[in-house]
């Protein structure tokens, strides 16, 4: 899946930084994703989630609010109504240069400002909250100087054990918003995620958010996900969630060309490995294990080669079987990848370095005679990927010039 780099102008005039996720079709949908308290667009609850959505045919724009990440401006001057603004600036970049967001997604206090935000983004159908605070001013319980700052002004904080210069601005535009009045006026299909477990936003707040909003409403709760989601599997787990609800909010999904051929496109940051694979209308996944340095999102190509010499199996094994009238029950595959020295395999016409080795066990149920079992096991072994591998292939490659 393309993942680039892009910029757009805040309120302000400084310049927000900004990565698009896009699915390697025409995205059905472009979402916004709008990130925790102090995080940035390349956490890994972010990024994750953004890669599952885009996998899903939706394109994601996430952004670093002002002052954090790559985005220009100074956190000191930023305040929620500023995140507000930001996201609207994202929703209005979005529509100019690709097509306006459908899905909003907001995550810790980025999902309060999704919130506050979903108003005024008019083409906007669905809207998803993630450990979300009911309040906005939730996160003044992580200002351990609040004092200085009543008294002073200004004060350096500490968050996650970074250092944040903050203005008492900053808190009296917290206390200003009306979080219940902005969820009643919604309108607009609504999803609560929260982790019963979350001890930075306790789940209650997701109660409270649940009960101001109106109908279409729904709610999934992420037990065991911690608040950031830095697990790829959990963020993995959102992005199928949050697709799959929000399709039926979404217009129907354009017929897609089928790819020619096969197509493989790398899944993209986050993932070394990983690659889609597009086959005419149908999508995979290949990957590597996490001890060889992949992700484990999919199987290895060896696999992918060893099934499709079992799905070739079955396959012809049923095709003779009907053809035949032989009562088959069912037919299943096993098989195993692996590399073997060419002494030890005694059909091999070299004897010298390693080979490979497909093992396949092929099981047969039914009403079935000897006979019947040793023809459909002799018919196994005339599969079309069998005869593929066992005969001389040409692979030839060229550079796409585009």
């Amino acid at each position: 899946m393309p993942s680039i780099n892009v910029r757009f102008p805040a309120t302000h005039g400084h310049a927000l930084a900004a990565r698009l996720e896009l699915p390697a079709g025409e995205p059905r949908a472009y979402a916004i994703f709008a990130h925790c308290f102090t995080c940035s667009k390349d956490s890994k609850g972010a990024v994750y989630i953004g890669q599952a959505l885009a996998a899903r045919g939706i394109g994601v724009l996430r952004f670093d609010f002002t002052g954090l990440g790559q985005s220009g401006g100074t956190f000191a001057e930023s305040t929620f109504s500023s995140n507000v603004e930001d996201i609207v600036c994202a929703a209005n970049f979005l529509r100019e240069r690709y097509a306006a967001p459908e899905i909003l997604i907001g995550h810790s206090l980025g999902g309060a400002a999704i919130l506050a935000a979903a108003g005024r983004i008019a083409e906007a159908r669905a809207v998803a909250t993630l450990g979300a605070p009911f309040e906005p001013s939730h996160v003044e319980h992580l200002l351990k100087n609040r004092e200085e700052l009543a008294t002073k002004g200004e004060a350096t904080v500490d968050i996650g054990g970074r250092p944040f210069q903050i203005r008492r601005e900053f808190l009296d535009d917290l206390r200003r918003h009306d979080p219940a009045k902005n969820i009643a006026a919604l309108g607009k299909a609504l999803l609560v995620l929260h982790s019963p477990q979350d001890t930075v936003v306790t789940i209650d707040n997701a109660s409270k958010i649940f009960l101001a909003a109106k109908h279409p409403k729904s709610f999934v709760s992420l037990d065991r996900i911690d608040h950031l989601v830095t697990k790829q599997d959990d963020a993995a787990y959102v992005g199928e969630v949050v697709a799959a609800w929000a399709s039926r909010y979404l217009p129907p999904a354009p017929e897609q060309e089928p790819v020619p051929g096969v197509r493989v496109i790398e899944a993209g940051q986050g993932s070394k490995f990983a690659q889609e694979i597009y086959a005419g209308r149908h999508r995979l996944r290949a990957d590597e294990p996490a001890s060889a340095g992949g992700t484990d999102t999919g199987p290895n190509p060896y696999d992918l080669l060893a099934a499709a010499l079992g799905a070739c199996t079955a396959m012809t094994v049923r095709m003779y079987a009907e053809r035949k009238q032989i009562p088959l029950a069912r037919v299943s595959v096993d098989l195993k990848h692996g590399k073997v020295h060419a002494a030890d395999c005694e059909s091999c016409e070299t004897r010298e370095g390693k080979i490979d080795r497909i093992d396949r066990v092929v099981t047969l149920e039914g009403d079935l005679d000897d006979a019947q079992r040793a023809k459909l096991l002799e018919i196994a072994d005339k599969c079309p990927v069998h005869r593929t591998l066992h005969s001389e292939v040409w692979i030839n490659t060229t550079a796409n010039q585009s």
